[in-house]
């Protein structure tokens, strides 16, 4: 099994006898990435499936509508994807059952499309509170399309992998080596679910971040926390953009079409657990 290089060592707090999860840091991980990792988490590592101007969240059945979209994850995903649809498709992850759909703006170098080399996806238990997994067909997008100033690196940040030494910023740095420190950027999920809705009218209302390893009273259910990580084969710079215009406007978007009984057995198996599985099983 592919372990994690090196991962967070996480406190248990025993409280009633019970031991509870606490705590989250940057560590470095299977791509030597710079992401906030708990001791427990499972990794997917998936292949870049196709670009698009279609987003079936934003524009539903109205293809073409969106800017450029690089497509990871399920093979399908368009204008007019259905849970059904989704789930019947084939996918670019090495997990079996990881039919899930994620996208993100295309990035450009110099006016011209940038695909990444491959994407990488962490799904961690953030909350002390055991983690159910997401509905079928839940949907979200994290991140700001329409940004003009800087993003909570939380929630987005750019980087060259923790061994560049480069920090994680706002804007596009320029890395020192686009082959082993190439440029990445990475985009956090919300881990807490209001418990009712699959989608909102603005994709983001029904879920919340954590804080300090709890979900707030209005997102009441905790679901896992998705880092997703782009990895591309270039150095970047200041000539380098997002489709959605400029480098502020760092965004994903994910439909749940897991495999349900999948994904269920590595949130129990792992998350649960408290196993940090990384790449395996």
């Amino acid at each position: 099994m592919t372990r994690l290089r090196a991962f967070v060592v996480v406190s248990l707090l025993v409280a009633g006898g019970s031991a509870t999860l606490a705590g989250l840091a940057a560590a470095e991980g299977d791509d030597g990435d710079d992401v906030e990792v708990g001791a427990v988490n499972f990794v997917s590592h998936c292949d870049t499936s196709h670009r698009s101007t279609d987003d079936p969240i934003v524009y539903p059945k109205q293809p073409g509508r969106s800017h450029d979209h690089t497509f990871v994850g399920n093979t399908s995903t368009n204008a007019y994807s259905t849970l059904r649809k989704l789930q019947r498709s084939t996918t670019t992850c090495e997990r079996p059952g990881h039919t899930a759909a994620y996208w993100m703006p295309t990035l450009l170098s110099g006016g011209q499309p940038v695909l990444p080399r491959a994407a990488t996806i962490y799904y961690r238990r953030p909350t002390i509170d055991p983690v159910r997994p997401f509905p079928p067909d839940l949907r979200m997008i994290a991140g700001n399309a329409h940004a003009t100033s800087p993003q909570q690196l939380r929630v987005t940040f750019w980087n060259c992998g923790a061994a560049s030494g480069i920090p994680r910023s706002s804007t596009v740095p320029t890395c020192p080596d686009a082959r082993a420190q190439s440029l990445r950027l990475h985009v956090v999920f919300p881990s807490c679910w209001d418990g009712t809705s699959l989608d909102s009218a603005d994709h983001q209302s029904h879920m919340a971040y954590a804080r300090a390893g709890r979900c707030p009273a209005t997102h009441p259910v905790a679901v896992p926390a998705i880092a997703l990580i782009y990895r591309y084969p270039i150095t970047g710079g200041p000539d380098t953009a997002l489709a959605s215009m400029g480098q502020l406007t760092a965004h994903a978007d994910f439909i749940n079409a897991w495999d349900q009984d999948a994904l269920t057995a590595l949130v129990d198996g792992c998350l649960n657990a408290q196993r940090q599985c990384g790449r395996g099983s």
